[in-house]
């Protein structure tokens, strides 16, 4: 998908998230996505077709495309469905922080740990993560600008309300945010345990938060 389309999603996943929405009301639709997902987490997107989601949903195939005329519309609404899943749990994860800094230390150990759960996106990076890295990067940078974009507008949300400095670069920090974040889950640590949530806190508070020191700037 296009940086455009890609935040577009994004958006869109955001403000259903906070409205708490959800086309679930087509028992159809809901059926296949389901079977979509549970056959790509266990086989790949790139190796499920539309016939095996039909099978795992015990529905023909011309149901599938009646719904989703094309495999990549059906991708798109399952990625769809787990972006707002995510920000609803993202949503919920910070509800307890008073600050902009620990906003940040929340979203990041919940972004973490969101993904590495999720049975589609975690299984892949577990069992391939030079896949997932070459997505990332392979694609001119596209996603990471579209979650970048993400991340800065969250942060733009803080200076808005008097949360952060107004001098900070808002797209810069996000930026460096994102490829953190990015690195964590594609490249394989020793010394950073991802499934230790006080680790990833400390990691953040250390690294994430001080971008947010005005202080710190270049003179």
């Amino acid at each position: 998908m296009a940086t455009s389309s890609t935040r577009a999603m994004l958006e869109r996943a955001y403000k259903d998230a906070i409205r708490r929405t959800d086309a679930g009301d087509d028992t159809t639709r809901t059926r296949l996505l389901d079977a979509a997902y549970e056959q790509f987490s266990r086989t790949g997107v790139q190796r499920t077709s539309m016939e095996d989601v039909a099978r795992r949903a015990n529905m023909s195939r011309i149901t599938v495309y009646r719904r989703f005329a094309t495999k990549d519309a059906l991708i798109e609404q399952v990625i769809f469905r787990e972006f707002r899943r995510y920000f609803e749990r993202f949503l919920t994860d910070i509800q307890s922080a008073e600050t902009a800094a620990e906003r940040v230390v929340l979203g990041f150990v919940s972004s973490l740990r969101a993904i590495r759960g999720n049975p589609m996106i975690g299984g892949l990076i577990d069992a391939e993560p030079g896949l997932v890295a070459g997505s990332m990067i392979g694609d001119d940078g596209r996603m990471v600008a579209a979650v970048r974009e993400f991340v800065a507008g969250q942060l733009r949300r803080e200076q808005q309300a008097g949360n952060v400095d107004r001098q900070l670069n808002i797209d810069l920090i996000a930026e460096m945010m994102v490829r953190i974040s990015a690195s964590f889950l594609t490249i394989r640590s020793d010394v950073v345990d991802l499934d230790d949530d006080e680790q990833l806190a400390a990691i953040a508070w250390q690294f994430l938060v001080p971008m947010l020191d005005v202080g710190r700037l270049p003179k």
